[in-house]
This record gives structure tokens, sequence and C-alpha cells, in this order.
């Protein structure tokens, strides 16, 4: 018995790294899959099919079932045609993974527009648009349903020549967490993960070029399965990150802070005064 048997999964971004091994594994596990991939260049130029088909013939050799989406999720359209793919090949959608992505980096001085809005297109409105198709096909299914959205470290701490990857992964950890309080009464559970792998789009970052084998991307996928498996249960709205074997939380934390007299209104000399007294946790 698989973690996912019966289950229909649809993942973004699955033709290559994290996304191509979650892929494998929920496959492994039982659910019938849609392999998502543009097929571009890691910047997001161009496209090919092939990426995508790879990961189904994968799939289709090991036993498993899935289908191809060539599909953009930064679009209405694209998104509703991921959804309806799922649909069309298996009668319904169970879980979705927003894992789909590019990166266009470049210091905040030197970003342009359309960097900017090629990458904030792609993840953050990429995981909206996507998460909203899915969502409404599972409250007309009625029988709740897992999403698993896909952040970053950049987007919780801030990285150095990422200001436009780092805006659209923290706007998905917001997206998660509201997405997660509207949609728990349709028993669809929200969370993210928050990866640290050497993939094709990290593989060149100099945090990486030792790593060999100790952050890969199948490190990062039973994140993902547990996520979307009822071994999650009614969990929702968390950030579970992986860093090869480690695994922790990302949570946005609030210090006790320093209170003045009921009313008063703070200066910002007293602010400077006791910075060390509000800012600790």
């Amino acid at each position: 018995m698989g973690l996912l048997d019966g289950k229909v999964a649809i993942i973004t971004g699955a033709g290559g790294g994290i996304g191509r091994a979650e892929a494998l594994l929920f496959a492994r596990e039982g659910a019938r899959v849609v392999v998502n991939d543009v097929g571009g260049a890691r910047d997001g130029v161009g496209a090919d099919d092939a990426m995508a088909r790879q990961v189904v013939a994968e799939i289709e050799a090991a036993g498993g079932k899935a289908v191809a989406n060539f599909d953009s999720v930064a679009t209405v359209e694209g998104a509703a045609r991921i959804v309806q793919t799922a649909v069309d090949a298996f009668g319904r959608v169970d879980v979705l993974v927003n894992n789909a992505g590019i990166l266009r980096d470049k210091t905040l001085l030197k970003t342009d527009e359309a960097n900017w809005d090629s990458v904030i297109a792609v993840h953050l409105k990429g995981t909206f648009l996507c998460t909203q198709a899915a969502a409404r096909q599972m409250v007309s299914q009625g029988n709740g349903g897992r999403i698993v959205n896909t952040t970053s470290v950049s987007g919780m701490l801030g990285n150095f020549g990422q200001s436009n990857y780092a805006a659209a992964k923290a706007g998905i950890y917001g997206l998660t967490r509201t997405a997660a309080i509207e949609l728990q009464k349709q028993r669809i559970t929200v969370n993210a993960v928050a990866p640290i792998a050497k993939t094709r789009m990290t593989e060149d970052l100099p945090m990486f070029q030792s790593a060999r084998d100790t952050m890969t991307p199948e490190h990062v996928a039973p994140a993902a399965l547990f996520l979307a498996s009822d071994l999650c249960a009614d969990r929702t709205g968390h950030v579970l990150a992986v860093a090869g074997s480690q695994m922790y939380a990302y949570k946005v934390v609030q210090s006790p802070g320093k209170f003045k007299d009921e009313g008063a209104v703070w200066t910002a000399s007293e602010i400077a005064e006791n910075w060390d007294a509000i800012v600790k946790v």
C-alpha cells in the first residue's frame, strides 16, 4: 500500500530537479501524476516537451501512471488546462504541488522590470493561479485535498542578488498562510516546503560546489510527500524546510516587545533607546 494510493496529483515544474523527484516518488506511492513542465531554460526562455515526456516515461516504465502537460502556470488559461488535464485523464484532482519556477538573478539596482515581472509571474502568480484552479476543482469534488507550495530560504531570510525571487517566494509564504485559513473549512490543507537542494537552477551557486550528493532533490521529495498524504492529517499553514538530512520549520515570530503606559505614543528617540528590548525574541 502506498501513501497516495488512489490519489491524483498535479506537480508543476516536474520535468527536472525537485519536481521530477516529487513526481517519481508520488508515483511510487500510488499516485496518478500530471507532470507539468514548459521545458524552458533556467531563465524561463524557450519550451520543450521532452522534459515532461521523459518523466512520464520513467513513471510508466516503473509501472506507474502519468500524463504530461506543457502549459505555463503563469496564465489563467494555462492553470485551467493543467487542472483539466488531470480531470480528463484521471477524473479528479486530490493533490497539487506548486513547484514551477525560473531564476533571473541580478542585484536590486540592476534588475529591470522584465526580469522582475517574469520571476513574479511564474513563482507567485503561477502559484496563485494553479492553487485557485485546483482548489475550485477540489471543492466541487467535496472530498478535501492537499496543496503543497514551494517557497524558499531566500523568501524567508533574503539573499543577495535575488530581490525578484525572494519577493516572489515571500509572497508564496503569505499566500500559503492565507489559503490555509480560507480553505480549511473545505478540508483542503495548504502547506509549503522551503528546499535547499542542488538542481539545474542552483548548481552554479557557491554553496553547492561541494554539496555533491548531500543536498539532492531526493532529500526534498519526502517532505512534499508527507504534506500531500494523510500522514499530514489536518496540519495546515506550515513551512517545512529541508537542507539535505536536516529538516526544520520556518515561522514568523513576534517578539514580546516593550510597553509604555496605555495610550502613550512612542517617540523616535525612545524607540532608539529601547531598540534591544523591542526586538529581542
